[in-house]
């Protein structure tokens, strides 16, 4: 949660790790335990909203939730221990917040090839306006890969082409001429891994994805930009990010700090100025 009077000078800024990846079943259920994290959550958010006076709040789930088979159940849950409604991003939606954020961050009129990696699902926006010119999601998220199963050679080899397909001849186009932009922490930490913090190379990704394969978690937890939880699903991570400079033609993507939140907190400064 980050609640803030301007996107430069944060006022609160609070974290919560939930670990849903872990709270899902075979079925795509969050467990009763994952459901009770996120109520705790949340409490622990609105406890820390009474210590500040803001204009606006809004609590919202992304793909964890949005895409859970009992999403129902957890929003319902939420609701009747916390009185506040967790509200559901679309994919589409999460990839216009991403889309308005780059543009924000790097302050520029060039066409734009926005890419986020969730855990769940990957955004891509595209556009050269305030608004994109087209957004989608895609569920091909870190967490989606790894919970597939299937082989490195094989994600390796069909995923370009599944993100190709899965995306209109325009869109394609689109994403192709933009300046193409990270916005995730999994762009952000593969850049600071391949020794570049700033920008993401895809002849470093290609070298680091078999180094990675042959990791255990653990392992790859020690490296630079690798965080502990999200070490298990790096590799995938890594590999979702191949595919996508691959499916778009990019050889060199810029990395923004900013994605979906900020882009968020943007529209809703924007709502309250007019």
């Amino acid at each position: 949660m980050v609640v803030e009077t301007s996107l430069t000078r944060p006022l609160v800024s609070h974290k919560v790790r939930l670990r849903l990846d872990r709270a899902l079943d075979d079925a795509n259920r969050i467990s009763p335990d994952g459901i009770d994290h996120i109520t705790e959550a949340v409490a622990e958010v609105q406890e820390r909203l009474q210590e500040v006076r803001v204009p606006a709040f809004m609590a919202f789930a992304t793909s964890s939730v949005r895409d859970a088979a009992n999403s129902s159940q957890v929003v319902n849950r939420v609701a009747k221990r916390t009185g506040l409604e967790l509200r559901l991003l679309s994919g589409e939606r999460e990839a216009r917040m991403s889309y308005t954020a780059c543009r924000s961050w790097f302050g520029t009129n060039d066409a734009l090839a926005v890419l986020d990696i969730g855990g769940g699902t990957v955004e891509v926006a595209a556009g050269d306006a305030r608004r994109p010119a087209f957004a989608r999601s895609l569920p091909l998220g870190a967490r989606t890969l790894t919970r597939s199963g299937l082989s490195l050679p094989k994600l390796r080899a069909t995923l370009p082409d599944r993100i190709a397909t899965a995306l209109p001849e325009h869109a394609l186009a689109e994403l192709a001429a933009g300046r193409a932009v990270g916005c995730s922490k999994v762009f952000q930490q593969l850049a600071v891994l391949t020794g570049s913090p700033s920008r993401l190379r895809a002849a470093d990704l290609a070298k680091w994805i078999p180094r990675l394969a042959e990791m255990t978690p653990r392992e790859r937890a020690r490296l630079p930009g690798i965080s502990r939880h999200r070490a298990r699903q790096s590799l995938a991570g890594a590999v979702v990010a191949e595919a996508l400079m691959r499916a778009t033609g990019h050889k060199t993507i810029e990395i923004s700090p900013w994605s979906t939140k900020e882009g968020l907190l943007l529209n809703l400064l924007r709502e309250q100025r007019n």
